[in-house]
């Protein structure tokens, strides 16, 4: 069979989707007048960052040198970045073999490391690759030897420059002669993997599958094996990178099947088809239901953009499946919602396609964890109950509470010793517990830590390349829950708790954290015709205050001599109105100050 699947799994910024444009150019899948750099990236927002958030695929077809046959490559581009690790090993399971991308001036990163690893546990065949030779602070020697010690293989690297084309068809040789050809049976009912699936608004949800056995032709009654849904597959075909339809896609092929599914949320990725009629014994196996693990709220700031964000939501719900979203409402802020992500740069990237493609500003709050909290049903109550709490606002009477458990990751960290003080210092600071160092040359070493995952959301990856001076780096996977000691911080102002400034945090941080807080308060908010007390209160006591002072007017200017007590009573009946004022008054927060705010304890 002259097939070869295969992907391209590399850190960021290592030129993995420049390689995956040389190899379009050397198969000419694409003619020359349609090309253009990052082929593959074709949302406006992976171009910009130079990072591929969608995985996606393309066949081409090859002669080779070496034998003069033709052969069917399909490459499938994967994402490089830790958030999309569950897409990077669905699109994985899909091929016989990787090509390990390792820039030359670099060397091993943290996701090369995780991909690399990802990669043999799948028994995956890997060829090892090192990029940008064409650099004069290369060193491809060292790096060689830093691939040998991650992979525990010295097989060559092959040395090229993605840039410049230097190279590419020794890799693509390669790929024919190392990575086997995919192992299945014509002969056997149907089975294929799904690894990846979009929402066309004419076509519907279009679904990128693998065959492992068997093929699936139009026509044919498939099901979901995790759903049990059954569907008529309308069209099949392959990727060229556009879509082509065909007869049929056979065992071993890389293609997409179109069934008439209008909502994307019923396709599940690394989900079993296999045909209605001839039921299989057990599914592929690697699949899991993937939850968000990170938190927020968004607000549009004009209140009147609420039914605009909701629509901006639903659509790019059709082409990303993978976040969550629930409606929610804020005494401070109005109607918004509650929206789960796979990390941060995922939060990141929908909140700035809201802005730029529906044109709606918005108000992220801060970003939270899911916290597993023990607590008494009520307080005269014995029975205790079990609570997921993603939002400080659902976190129980601190009187309940009976234990708090936060979810911990394991963090792999690549940095040179000279920077090894400063990046262990960090670690500490973030409360984490160490794992093992391990030397993957003289110069490089790895540190595994064990990290509360609210410790790295914010701002940790930013500190990281602050103290390594930008050369260390990081990956993380899910590990356990842990008990901690977490208290929430209730933000008081005029002694009215805003619930959009809440926030759980390690008890030792809190008294830090609530001064912080309170004196940007008290920056940000407008001073009014009367005092105001910004507090901050855990567990039923203020721990930090500071005062904006009132607004005054000067009652006395009009008084020119006479009488000191015409004076006093003056100030006296001005005192009496600003009392009366403090009682019936309600401070008035700015949407601007609200932005400040959250975008200042992003950068603590």
């Amino acid at each position: 069979m002259r097939i070869r699947n295969f992907s391209i799994i590399a850190h960021i910024d290592h030129g993995k989707s420049t390689l995956a444009d040389r190899f379009i150019q050397l198969t000419r899948t694409v003619p020359d007048r349609q090309m253009k750099d990052q082929f593959l990236d074709g949302m406006e927002l992976e171009r910009e960052r130079g990072i591929t958030i969608k995985a996606k695929a393309v066949r081409m077809r090859y002669v080779s040198e070496s034998d003069g046959e033709e052969y069917i490559l399909n490459l499938i581009d994967t994402p490089g970045h830790v958030d999309f690790s569950y897409e990077v090993s669905r699109a994985m399971a899909a091929c016989e073999g990787a090509i390990l991308l390792v820039d030359g001036s670099q060397g091993v990163e943290a996701q090369t490391l995780a991909h690399a690893h990802l990669a043999q546990s799948l028994g995956l065949k890997i060829i090892p690759v090192i990029n940008k030779i064409d650099l004069e602070h290369a060193n491809p020697d060292a790096v060689e030897e830093q691939i040998w010690e991650v992979l525990k293989d010295p097989s060559d690297s092959s040395r090229i420059s993605a840039k410049d084309g230097r190279g590419a068809r020794e890799v693509l040789e390669r790929v024919i002669k190392e990575i086997p050809p995919p192992a299945g049976s014509a002969d056997k009912p149907l089975k294929a993997l799904v690894f990846d699936s979009y929402y066309d608004v004419y076509k519907g949800v279009i679904i990128y599958t693998r065959v492992v056995d068997g093929e699936i032709r139009p026509g044919m009654q498939v099901s979901f094996h995790s759903t049990g849904s059954t569907y008529k597959v309308e069209e099949v075909g392959y990727l060229n990178p556009k879509l082509e339809k065909s007869g049929s896609i056979g065992t071993g092929e890389v293609g997409y099947i179109v069934t008439g599914i209008k909502d994307i949320h019923e396709i599940k990725m690394g989900d079993t088809i296999f045909e209605k009629a001839r039921p299989i014994d057990a599914p592929l196996p690697g699949y899991k239901d993937v939850n968000p693990v990170v938190f927020a709220g968004f607000y549009p700031v004009n209140t009147t953009d609420y039914t605009a964000l909701k629509a901006a939501l639903e659509k790019l719900s059709l082409t990303d499946s993978s976040f969550t979203c629930q409606g929610e409402t804020s005494k401070a802020l109005g109607f918004g919602f509650r929206i789960g992500f796979m990390g941060l740069l995922h939060l990141d990237i929908i909140r700035e396609r809201i802005e730029r493609e529906f044109d709606i500003p918005l108000i992220a709050t801060n970003p939270n964890v899911i916290y597993k909290v023990k607590s008494k049903v009520h307080s005269a109550s014995k029975e205790t109950k079990h609570t997921e709490v993603n939002n400080p606002s659902d976190f129980p009477h601190y009187g309940d509470v009976i234990e708090v458990m936060e979810p911990y990751v394991r963090a792999n960290l690549i940095a040179p010793m000279e920077y090894m003080e400063g990046v262990m210092n960090l670690l500490k600071e973030k409360r984490g517990e160490h794992g093992k160092i391990e030397y993957i040359s003289t110069t490089r070493v790895i540190i595994e830590y064990f990290l509360p995952l609210s410790e790295i959301i914010i701002d940790f990856y930013d500190k990281l390349k602050s103290v390594s001076k930008g050369y260390a780096s990081f990956d993380y996977e899910p590990y356990e829950y842990k008990v901690s000691d977490m208290v929430k911080i209730e933000i008081l102002l005029h002694s009215e708790p805003v619930d959009a400034l809440s926030f759980i945090v390690h008890r030792s941080k809190s008294l830090y954290a609530s001064r912080q807080l309170c004196e940007k308060l008290k920056e940000l908010i407008p001073r009014h015709m009367f005092e105001i007390a910004v507090q901050a209160q855990v567990c039923g006591r203020i721990i930090a205050r500071e005062t904006i002072g009132a607004m005054r007017k000067d009652v006395l200017a009009k008084c020119y001599g006479g009488d000191i007590t015409r004076k006093r009573k003056l100030l006296e009946k001005q005192k009496e109105g600003k009392r009366k004022m403090k009682l019936l008054g309600s401070v008035e927060i700015p949407q601007q100050a609200f932005m400040s705010l959250l975008k200042i304890s992003q950068e603590q």
